[in-house]
């Protein structure tokens, strides 16, 4: 992915033409007296995150991913936990709440 560093001030100025830049898949680092303090990355570099999804990000409440699960992550194996302690897992859970 493509990187571009701004200050403040050239952020604040061209606006516009930066966010055309993270559409197109850059990134954008603003920085405040050379110091790196933020970062614009686009929200969707897959093209596959719903409008649900995009929501949530924005809202903070989950990370977009980076780049799709390898194929071979689908094919392996979960954690083996016995039913009698993922039902006393989930009870603990519920009473806590």
């Amino acid at each position: 992915m493509r990187s571009r560093a701004v200050s403040i001030a050239d952020l604040k100025t061209n606006l516009s033409a930066h966010l055309a830049r993270v559409r197109s898949g850059e990134e954008i680092v603003i920085r405040d007296q050379r110091a790196p303090i933020a970062k614009i990355v686009p929200l969707s570099a897959t093209g596959d995150i719903s409008e649900d999804e995009i929501t949530l990000a924005a809202e903070g409440k989950v990370r977009l991913p980076k780049k799709k699960l390898p194929a071979s992550f689908w094919k392996t194996s979960g954690p083996r936990v016995a039913t009698d302690r993922a039902l006393e897992i989930l009870r603990e859970d519920r009473d806590a709440r």
